[in-house]
């Protein structure tokens, strides 16, 4: 898969060959594989883990945000993004920077992202028909 992670100012990475993919959803970790059908999912604060070919798994912390699958490209954009050389420093950062948000901004959020993930899927449904 080919994996473009974006910030609201620039193009912070692009990943090619990516085999595998695990992304925090207000669900859970999701795992994403190249055959995997399209989808769209919500993104909270967290640690995004991919591979690249054979290599070891890659971390990178990222802020809330969204994930777009099609086909094999996936399109992620978030507020913010972290790439560190340990995934302990980078859970560090996520506590710190990304989960330091007071109650009203949090709640904020939530709505917005119900509101996004909401307006995304009936768009899609609706471009299906």
């Amino acid at each position: 898969m080919d994996v473009n992670i974006l910030l609201p100012y620039q193009v912070f990475a692009t990943l090619g060959d990516v085999t595998n993919l695990v992304i925090e959803t207000p669900s859970g970790s999701h795992g994403i594989l190249p055959q995997r059908l399209d989808c769209i999912s919500p993104l909270v604060p967290g640690i995004l883990t991919y591979q690249q070919g054979a290599q070891q798994s890659q971390f990178i912390a990222i802020d809330q945000g969204i994930m777009v699958k099609t086909g094999a490209q996936v399109m992620i954009s978030v507020r913010r993004a972290i790439r560190g050389s340990s995934l302990q420093k980078l859970q560090q950062a996520v506590k710190q920077e990304f989960l330091a948000l007071d109650q009203e901004q949090q709640a904020l959020r939530t709505v917005l992202a119900k509101l996004e993930s909401g307006f995304l899927k009936q768009f899609s449904a609706l471009s299906k028909h």
